[in-house]
């Protein structure tokens, strides 16, 4: 008998992290030109996205150090009220200085809120089908993803900026609610562990010892795909390509498709043959739009993101939490996630560069070459892993 899944509070949880980040990411399209309205120069629109991910980075260390003592519950609510608190300010940021203040305070609660979040999901799911709930529960952030920008977009055009903030409250109030009525399981030996017993550490609360390597891959693959999230829109305007939604219209669709199956076979098979498959389908994917010229090459380069990076990431972050005890929970998603937003960050820095002496679909290829580089760190990791257990046996 297969351990259950689908509780009440875990169907809540995923609800309300849907709508934690449907509030969130549909700010993400609209703050740069809002900011340059108020005549922001270039680098001030440049800091709208760094002191937001400075600050999520600065922030998990210290939210990963209190999951190893705290119940789940508090976390949670307070990272969304943080959120909200924050959110409901921006419409009085009339000055450029206060904005990117509050970007910076935005960063600081989106990195506490999407570690306590992650972490509190993980505890709810039975560690026997632990791929396959991460799964599930990663489309709640796919989805928000891929909706909530469109939503944000088309508020800005057809109402005011504080009508967008509105609505964005209160989808984070929606949240709140959700997040509420979750019966959250707080790990037994994070409940019998008390704070006097720990030290603090920020490189301790930073990285984690024995999840380090799926980690690492998480951060190379990252490094490959911000070469897209920076500048898919820009090939696209050079391409002549119209419908540029399509590719995340068919990432988000593959991605739940394929996300069930991949976890699954996480649960039976175990991490690196699927972290090796979908390397490689993401892989594929870069290159097939790096050549794409019409509507339908971007929306098969979408659905090989989908089957590929889709599942990727949510692989990588349960291969990350099953090699890990309960207590350092937080502290691996936080790291899971601070690779994330560092590749992401680093590979707009990187590939800003090298656009000034190379055309955008180089980009894509250059930035599959981060691909290699983990396929190869995989194998030669299971290599190893198989060499140990041979001479195990032999001795």
């Amino acid at each position: 008998m297969k351990e259950r899944l689908w509780t009440k509070s875990f169907i809540m949880l995923m609800a309300g992290n849907l709508f934690v980040f449907m509030s969130f990411q549909m700010l993400i399209p609209i703050l740069p030109p809002y900011i340059k309205s108020l005549g922001a120069s270039g680098i001030e629109i440049g800091l709208v996205t760094a002191l937001f991910s400075i600050g999520a980075v600065l922030s998990r260390p210290f939210i990963g150090f209190m999951l190893e003592y705290r119940p789940r519950k508090a976390l949670v609510i307070i990272g969304a009220l943080m959120l909200l608190a924050i959110t409901v300010l921006y419409p009085i940021s009339q000055v450029i200085v206060i904005f990117l203040l509050f970007r910076f305070l935005h960063g600081l609660a989106w990195g506490w809120s999407t570690t306590v979040n992650g972490t509190a999901a993980a505890d709810a799911i039975p560690n026997s089908r632990l791929g396959e709930g991460m799964g599930y529960y990663g489309l709640s952030v796919t989805i928000g993803m891929v909706i909530a920008p469109s939503l944000g977009i088309f508020l800005f055009n057809v109402t005011s900026f504080k009508n967008l903030i509105f609505i964005s409250s209160i989808l984070g109030i929606i949240a709140i609610v959700l997040l509420l009525f979750v019966r959250y399981q707080t790990p037994e030996s994070v409940l019998q562990t008390r704070r006097e017993e720990l030290t603090f550490s920020y490189f301790g609360s930073s990285v984690d010892k024995t999840s380090w390597f799926p980690a690492f891959i998480t951060l190379l693959v990252s490094l490959g795909y911000g070469a897209i999230t920076t500048f898919i829109v820009i090939f696209g305007q050079e391409r002549g390509i119209s419908q540029i939604f399509l590719f995340y219209i068919l990432n988000a669709i593959m991605s739940s498709i394929s996300r069930p199956f991949a976890g699954k076979w996480f649960d039976e098979k175990g991490p690196r043959g699927l972290v090796l498959l979908c390397t490689f389908i993401t892989f594929a994917g870069m290159w097939v739009l790096s050549f794409a010229n019409s509507n339908f090459l971007i929306a098969v380069a979408g659905a090989l993101f989908g089957v590929g990076f889709g599942c990727l990431i949510p692989t990588l972050q349960s291969w990350a939490l099953v090699i890990t005890p309960a207590n350092r929970r937080g502290v691996v998603n936080g790291m899971i996630f601070s690779s994330i937003d560092l590749g992401i960050g680093l590979s707009g820095l990187i590939f800003g560069l090298i656009a000034e002496f190379v055309g955008t679909a180089s980009l894509f290829r250059i930035g599959s070459l981060f691909l290699i580089v983990a396929i190869i760190m995989v194998v030669l990791s299971e290599k190893k892993k198989q060499q140990s257990a041979t001479e195990r046996v032999v001795s």
